[in-house]
C-alpha cells in the first residue's frame, strides 16, 4: 500500500474535495462516522467519554464525533480549545453540536480546566492533526499534559496531539501518549518509529473516501505493506516440477561454537521451498549440522574452526555470507575474495556486515542488487550514527541508491530500502522475535526465494512479510517471552499455506 507524507495528504483531500465533488464538511462528516464507528467498536456506551477539541479540521472531527456519540447515547463531555480563530469547518461542527445538543461544549479560550470526570472515562484527543509543525504551548500544551497525566485510556484521531507526522526532532516537547490512534486513510510517516511507539500506541487506519484516482497518480517513495500485497508477489508451485526447479542455495555460515547459525540458516531455507540447500562452514561444525539437519548438504571448510576458503566446485542459484562467521583475519580475506568473483546478487548478513563495517571499501565490489539486512546497530556500524529514526531512514535510502542494494534494516517496522529510492514498511512481526536467531533465519528464508527465481527486491519483501508472519502465527502456541527461532522456522509452513495455493 502506497502512503503519503502529510503535505501531499493535504492534496489529496483537496482532490477528493473538488473531484468526487464533495464539500469539505461532507468529507468530514464521513470521516467521523469512521472515527465513531470504531470507537464503538472499542468502547460501549457503559464508558463515559471526554472528547478534546482543537480549533483546526481535526477539532472538527472531534466536535462531529462528540454529536454522534451524543446520539448513540454515550455520556460525553466535550471541550473546545480555542485560543485561535475556528478554521471553517470546526466552527460548522461547533454549531451542528450546539443546535442538536444545546450546552453541550465547554469553550475554553485562555487557560486549560481540569474537567471533572469519573475514573471509567476514555479521552478522545482531537486536539491537533498530522498537519502540525510547530511544538504546542500554552493552553494546548496544558491539556496534553492533562492527559497525560489522567493515566485514562486515550484515543486518538489521526495522530497523537504534539506529534508531526514525519521527523519528530525533540520528543521532550508536549506529545500525547495514545493508546489508540485512527489514521484517517493512511498511516503517517512518524507511525514507523520506534521512539513514537510511546505517543502512537496501536494505530488502526480508517477508509474515508479518498478519490482513488488521486492516489493512483500521486507519485510516494512510501510503501506499508500487507498480506494483499504478497500475495501479488508468493510464486504458486507448479505440480511438473523436480527440485532443481526450486534452486540450489549455498548458505557461508558457522565458525566454532556457532553451528546454530548454520542449522538454523539452513532448515529456514529448505523449509522456504528451495530445492537444494548446501551449507559451507568450518569442519568442527560438520557432524552437529548434519545430524541436525540432515537435509541439507554440508561442505567442510579446510579450517577445523573459521571459514578461511570455498571453492565453488558446484553451481549454485544463489549465495548468503555471514551468519556466524566470526571476524578472524582469514574469514576477512576469504570475504573480500569472494565478492570479488560474485557476479550476481547475495545476501549478506551478519559477520559478513561486521567485517564490511571495518573495511569500507568492500562496499563497492559487492554486487548490485545484493540483499544486507543490518539491525539498526550493525547498520550504524556499516553507515553512520544517525540521531533519530527518520535520518536513519533516510541515511538507509541514499545508500541503496549510492551503492545500488537493497538493504532491510530490521526493526518492528522492518523498512526495506531499493535502489530506486523506494521505501517500504512491513506490518508483520512482533517483539517475540527479539530473540537470537531470528536473523539466521531470514537469511535462511532470503536466500531461499532468490534461488527460486524471485527478483532481489520481491525476495526482500516477500522474505521479510513471510518472516514476521510465522512469527505471528507461533505466537498461537508460544508466548512473546517464550518464543525462540525455531519456533519462526517451524510455522513458515502455515505462513505459506495463508496465500492459498493448492
Amino acid at each position: 500500500m502506497k502512503f503519503f507524507s502529510t503535505s501531499q495528504i493535504r492534496e489529496l483531500d483537496k482532490f477528493t474535495i473538488e473531484n468526487e465533488p464533495i464539500a469539505s464538511i461532507d468529507l468530514m462528516e464521513r470521516a467521523a462516522v469512521a472515527i465513531t464507528n470504531k470507537y464503538v467498536e472499542l468502547f460501549k456506551s457503559d464508558y463515559p467519554v471526554c472528547i478534546l477539541a482543537g480549533p483546526g479540521n481535526n477539532g472538527g472531527d472531534a466536535l462531529a464525533v462528540a454529536r454522534m456519540l451524543l446520539q448513540r447515547k454515550y455520556r460525553v463531555t466535550a471541550i473546545l480549545l480555542s485560543s485561535d480563530s475556528l478554521s471553517a469547518d470546526c466552527k460548522a461542527n461547533y454549531r451542528r453540536l450546539e443546535i442538536q445538543f444545546p450546552h453541550s461544549v465547554n469553550e475554553l479560550t485562555k487557560k486549560f480546566i481540569d474537567p471533572e470526570i469519573s475514573k471509567d472515562t476514555v479521552i478522545i484527543d482531537g486536539i491537533f492533526g498530522s498537519g502540525l509543525t510547530r511544538p504546542l504551548g500554552g493552553i494546548y500544551a496544558d491539556a496534553v499534559s492533562w492527559i497525560n497525566k489522567s493515566s485514562l485510556p486515550v484515543v486518538s484521531i489521526d495522530i497523537p496531539s504534539g506529534l508531526q507526522g514525519e521527523e519528530n526532532s525533540d520528543l521532550s516537547v508536549p506529545i500525547v501518549k495514545a493508546d489508540y490512534t485512527l489514521s484517517l486513510q493512511f498511516p503517517k510517516l512518524a507511525f514507523f518509529f520506534p521512539e513514537n511507539a510511546k505517543f502512537v500506541g496501536k494505530w488502526e487506519l480508517l477508509d474515508i473516501g479518498i478519490h482513488p484516482v488521486a492516489i493512483s497518480s500521486t507519485e510516494s517513495n512510501y510503501y506499508y505493506q500487507n498480506h494483499s500485497d504478497i500475495t501479488q508477489l508468493i510464486k504458486p508451485r507448479p505440480d511438473s516440477s523436480h527440485k532443481g526447479t526450486f534452486g540450489h542455495a549455498l548458505i557461508i555460515a558457522g565458525s566454532k561454537g556457532m553451528a546454530g547459525a548454520s542449522i538454523l540458516a539452513g532448515k529456514a531455507a529448505l523449509r522456504s521451498g528451495a530445492g537444494l540447500v548446501s551449507v559451507h562452514g568450518p569442519a568442527s561444525n560438520r557432524i552437529i549440522v548434519q545430524s541436525s539437519v540432515p537435509e541439507l548438504i554440508f561442505y567442510s571448510d579446510k579450517s577445523e574452526d573459521h571459514i578461511s576458503e570455498v571453492r565453488l566446485a558446484h553451481s549454485y542459484d544463489v549465495i548468503a555470507i555471514g551468519p556466524g562467521i566470526g571476524q578472524s583475519a582469514e574469514t576477512v580475506a576469504f570475504l573480500k575474495e569472494m565478492l570479488a568473483k560474485l557476479d550476481s546478487p547475495c545476501i549478506l548478513d551478519a559477520d559478513a556486515l561486521n567485517i564490511i563495517s571495518q573495511n569500507k571499501e568492500i562496499l563497492s565490489i559487492i554486487p548490485k542488487h545484493s540483499i544486507l539486512t543490518p539491525h539498526p546497530k550493525e547498520f550504524e556500524r556499516l553507515f553512520g550514527s544517525s540521531k533519530n529514526a527518520f535520518e536513519r531512514m533516510l541515511k538507509a535510502q541514499e545508500m541503496a541508491q549510492k551503492y545500488r542494494l537493497i538493504i532491510i534494516l530490521k526493526g518492528r517496522h522492518t523498512l526495506i530500502a531499493t535502489p530506486d529510492g523506494k521505501l517500504t514498511f512491513n506490518s508483520s512481526g512482533n517483539s517475540g522475535m527479539a530473540t537470537a536467531g531470528t536473523g539466521d533465519v531470514l537469511t535462511g528464508i532470503l536466500v531461499s526465494l532468490l534461488a527460486q527465481g524471485y527478483s532481489p527486491e520481491n525476495a526482500a519483501k516477500a522474505g521479510v512479510y513471510l518472516h514476521g508472519l510465522a512469527g505471528d502465527l507461533s505466537l498461537a502456541s508460544q508466548s512473546k517471552e517464550s518464543l525462540i527461532a525455531g519456533d519462526v522456522i517451524e510455522h513458515l509452513g502455515r505462513a505459506f499455506m495463508t496465500f492459498h495455493f493448492s
